[in-house]
């Protein structure tokens, strides 16, 4: 570990440019996109310059009397964005059953044109959906199965997922059928000998994280998918804490079910997600909801919720909008610089463990950290409760710690606040 001295020093040229004052104030967050235009440099070069970021920070109306390290929950959307919402609510509800219904709801084809073309596929092939989990569950119960099935994945995908799962086995006597991976997994080839491996002749679906959600684990997607079509079986992907988080599109994957939250990296309003299906896998899949049999192939029967807001998914576009400004490539940069510098000063594989790999092919804004003989849920309790610093605990089988996701927003004067919130935590075992 470095003192603190050696810290400081590393966060001193940023920590200035956050006390100088030159920044935007949120209701000028539209206009911060343009401004970060003027800067230039690589992304591992903009990662570290503070200026860039702080007018980054400033889109965002965050309670800065607290230090939130959990936006692998949930994350704050910019002014910008709430602005907009605000503004489709407020004409909303002039006449709901004509300024919501006839003018502004055909206005989410234009979203959905616009996240198909951020994600590299056709807008027919996305549904705009209200969070991850209905957009896997969309897929987990719209595969006929009969009793006997088997459904694979690991022990390690999100609990509601497994649940769903298991309903099926109680109601239809499918097999849920999981298996371990390593922690970190730094070996595709590994992974994928795992997942094929585990395959039976009664082996019909696969479930399968982008990123694991308990260490920031990022797996081959696109291995596993190429490896299962040989052998017929279909792959959804799990992708909640992905899209937005890195660059990538669908041409990286080459998967024909694709499921996220917008609410986490992408900032967009709470209470919005995607699913991707392949535009000859709509008609074989079920919809949660039922749907007249002319939408068949329709991408929207997947979206037949009944009543529901057009202001959360039209301000997605706004959402799209800053995350484009910034740039993908540069906030996937910030993203794991940030994490970088608490790892470094604390990490030391022996008293602090960490449960993330290092590898930026593996990893980027989330990880998992373990001090030796503190129980994760006595840490992230002692976190909040001194220091108003917001944490996940994590117990799994063969892990335990706190998960640890800054964001864009985050300044580098809080992850010193951590850092040192840390050290003394540390040093009481």
């Amino acid at each position: 570990m470095e003192s603190r001295k050696e810290f400081l020093k590393k966060l001193g040229t940023g920590a200035a440019v956050f006390g100088a004052g030159a920044f935007f104030s949120p209701l000028q967050a539209k206009d911060i996109t343009q401004d970060l235009q003027r800067f230039s440099g690589t992304p591992n070069e903009l990662a570290r310059n503070e200026d860039y970021w702080a007018r980054v920070q400033q889109a965002f109306t965050v309670d800065r009397s607290l230090i939130n390290l959990n936006n692998g929950g949930v994350s704050p959307a910019p002014e910008y964005v709430q602005a907009a919402m605000k503004r489709h609510l407020d004409y909303s509800n002039e006449a709901p059953v004509y300024t919501m219904w006839r003018i502004l709801e055909p206005q989410r084809e234009g979203v959905r044109k616009r996240i198909a073309r951020n994600f590299g596929v056709d807008a027919e092939e996305i549904a705009l959906t209200r969070n991850a989990s209905e957009s896997l569950q969309i897929c987990q119960f719209g595969f006929d199965l009969k009793a006997g099935d088997e459904v694979l994945t690991t022990d390690q995908d999100y609990p509601r997922m497994i649940n769903t799962f298991k309903q099926r086995e109680r109601r239809e006597g499918i097999k849920l059928k999981q298996f371990s991976i390593p922690v970190p997994a730094e070996n595709d080839d590994e992974i994928v000998r795992l997942f094929e491996e585990n395959i039976t002749p009664k082996t019909k679906l696969i479930l399968m994280c982008h990123i694991i959600n308990i260490t920031g684990q990022i797996l081959p997607v696109k291995k596993v998918v190429n490896m299962a079509r040989k052998k017929g079986i279909p792959v959804i992907v799990d992708g909640a804490h992905a899209y937005a988080h890195f660059d990538f599109d669908h041409s990286d994957l080459d998967c024909d079910y694709y499921t996220t939250s917008l609410h986490k990296w992408l900032f967009a309003p709470h209470g919005t997600g995607m699913l991707y299906v392949k535009k000859d896998k709509i008609k074989e899949l079920w919809p949660l909801m039922a749907a007249q049999e002319s939408q068949d192939e329709d991408i929207r029967k997947f979206e037949e919720i009944g009543t529901h807001p057009a202001a959360n998914y039209l301000a997605i576009a706004e959402a799209l909008t800053f995350h484009e400004g910034i740039g993908p490539k540069r906030k996937e940069a910030r993203l794991k610089h940030l994490n970088d510098l608490w790892i470094d000063e604390l990490v030391d594989g022996d008293k602090v463990v960490l449960h993330t790999s290092r590898d930026p092919k593996y990893a980027c804004g989330i990880a998992t950290v373990e001090i030796k003989g503190m129980e994760p849920g006595e840490l992230n309790s002692a976190l909040w409760r001194d220091y108003r610093i917001i944490t996940t605990p994590i117990v799994h089988d063969q892990f335990q710690g706190i998960r640890v996701t800054p964001n864009v927003y985050t300044t580098l004067e809080e992850v010193g606040r951590f850092v040192d919130a840390m050290k003394e935590q540390i040093a009481k075992v």
